[in-house]
């Protein structure tokens, strides 16, 4: 809490056994990349999307996590619904898109890990079954690949994506960033 109020930065980063927290920055169908602002503890517009690109997904971070390019961890979040933006879902890991970028905010020349968690909801009704990325059609998986790179080629973020993980591999890049 800072001054009383919630950051919601600070949220525990799992709720129960390998079941997560992840706060909702960008929901299903929006055109508006939002972004979690500490000292609004409020969102606030990133950026738009390209002309055309909706998130296929509901968008958002780990709380109490810092990845290599200093930010919490990313993570998507698979479901046949769209949450709104601030919205805390506990989730399960079913795999990770590994990725790298160049550095933006630091030397643009170097090129830095911008691994994203692909989660489902564990209250996700339809998702149930769904455990690991093989139960996701490589289509859509193939989309989601192409949505990242799409989203970030106009902001001078070259994106790309080095393969998938398991399951595994996410809740081990989690830990790994944990700063509780």
């Amino acid at each position: 809490m800072i001054d009383g109020q919630m950051n919601l930065q600070k949220l525990q980063t799992f709720s129960d056994g390998d079941t997560f927290h992840v706060v909702i920055e960008s929901p299903r169908g929006s055109s508006l990349k939002l972004k979690y602002v500490p000292d609004w503890e409020a969102m606030g517009i990133s950026r738009p999307l390209p002309a055309g690109l909706v998130f296929p997904f509901d968008w958002g971070f780990i709380p109490s996590t810092c990845g290599p390019d200093g930010d919490p961890v990313d993570v998507f979040v698979v479901w046949d619904v769209a949450a709104f933006p601030g919205v805390v879902v506990a989730c399960r890991a079913i795999g990770v898109l590994k990725a790298e970028q160049n550095a933006v905010n630091f030397d643009h020349s170097k090129r830095i890990r911008n691994d994203r968690v692909v989660a489902v909801p564990v209250e996700g009704r339809r998702e149930r079954t769904v455990r690991k990325l093989d139960d996701i059609p490589e289509r859509l998986r193939d989309e989601w690949i192409e949505f990242s790179i799409a989203s970030a080629a106009l902001d001078g973020k070259d994106m790309t994506p080095l393969g998938w993980g398991s399951a595994e591999d996410a809740l081990a890049l989690i830990n790994a960033s944990r700063q509780q």
